[in-house]
């Protein structure tokens, strides 16, 4: 089992960029793909960003296209989520997951979440 802890949230104007970071321990000797979902309000949570173990593959929701930026520290065991040119509509609790491939991030282990605002 892999337990994660994100961080990096908080309250931003719009056109504004934050950095969530997600720190990994535990189980982290295996490979594992890694992703970021969030949820906002009265909504379902949604998928964000994933990268795989290597980093060599990254995939991203069409929202987050151009604006986001996943990548991974592996030495580190920390995922980072880079959020540009952010809009109030990405307001919402994010998440990192892990799990043993992409496909599966969804069933993986999850973190606290950390809350992203985002101000017209």
């Amino acid at each position: 089992q892999v337990q994660l802890v994100e961080s990096g949230g908080g309250l931003v104007q719009a056109g504004g960029s934050l950095r969530l970071s997600c720190a990994a321990s535990g189980r982290t000797s295996s490979r594992y793909a890694m992703g970021w979902f969030r949820q906002a309000p009265g909504k379902e949570r949604e998928f964000v960003a994933a990268i795989s173990w290597s980093g060599d593959s990254t995939y991203y929701a069409d929202s987050a296209k151009g604006r986001f930026t996943i990548s991974r520290d592996n030495a580190k065991n920390t995922l980072y989520l880079q959020m540009n040119s952010l809009e109030p509509e990405d307001t919402a609790v994010y998440y990192c997951t892990s799990a043993a491939n992409i496909a599966t991030l969804n069933f993986g282990s999850w973190g606290q979440g950390t809350q992203v605002t985002v101000s017209s």
